[in-house]
């Protein structure tokens, strides 16, 4: 005889309901992985227990993304269908939408921070895996590009210091330069006049000397006397001369 057909409703004994639960379960898992394998699709499969425990499946591993396109579908949807008149509903429908949503984001930020594991399988902790690694390599790649750039940003500057430190001295040692030559043309001008000065004031002093001293002999007076009057001649006028003669 064949086997009847099985009436749809709850199973009222506990054991037997988390046996079936666990089979159908299973059974409704590998038809999704079956169809987005065979067919091509995008499956994303959502299944809580009577205890609240999660079970998920997604074709590889981009929840998230099935779900935002999902949202974006349906509410294109809505608003080709909405009148113009917002109903209730239609806010209760989305604060459920955005709360399942906040929902599956805090259970992948748990995931990652390494919490809750226990539910994941073996594939799902592979994949989970695969995006820290992803996200590590991104985020060293990242790190190392802002150590070249900002050790590169060091370099220049270190350059342009040198740059300007060459330049102050050679500016210093040219100033140097120039206070030594106008130093030694100061002393050179400065010895220039003293030895002029020494030259013009010698024959002065000898003829002042001549002067003031006559010649020694027996004459002596008369000597002295004759040679101012000749000095005297030279500088007198004729008639001051005639007029002393006579």
């Amino acid at each position: 005889m064949g086997r009847g057909r099985v009436q749809l409703k709850m199973i009222e004994n506990k054991i037997n309901r988390q046996v079936t639960f666990s089979k159908r379960r299973s059974g409704l898992l590998k038809k999704a992985h079956e169809i987005s394998v065979l067919c091509d699709a995008e499956v994303g499969l959502i299944v809580f227990s009577t205890k609240g425990k999660l079970f998920e499946y997604s074709t590889d591993s981009c929840m998230e993304r099935i779900l935002e396109r999902y949202e974006r579908y349906s509410y294109a949807e809505r608003q080709l269908n909405a009148t113009d008149i917002e109903t209730p509903g239609s806010w209760s429908l989305e604060h459920a939408k955005l709360k399942a949503r906040l929902e599956v984001l805090q259970r992948n930020q748990r995931h990652y921070a390494g919490e809750d594991l226990d539910s994941l399988s073996r594939k799902e902790l592979q994949n989970l895996e695969h995006q820290l690694d992803s996200a590590l390599k991104h985020i060293r790649s990242r790190k190392n590009q802002l150590m070249h750039e900002s050790i590169s940003e060091l370099q220049k500057k270190d350059k342009a210091l040198q740059e300007q430190n060459n330049n102050l001295s050679k500016q210093v040692k040219e100033r140097e330069k120039e206070i030594a030559q106008q130093n030694q043309w100061e002393q050179q001008s400065h010895d220039h006049l003293n030895s002029s000065s020494f030259v013009m004031s010698h024959p002065l002093n000898s003829l002042h000397l001549g002067e003031a001293y006559p010649t020694a002999g027996d004459n002596g007076e008369v000597e002295g006397s004759s040679r101012q009057q000749q000095q005297n001649t030279s500088v007198m006028p004729p008639w001051m001369l005639r007029h002393l003669n006579g």
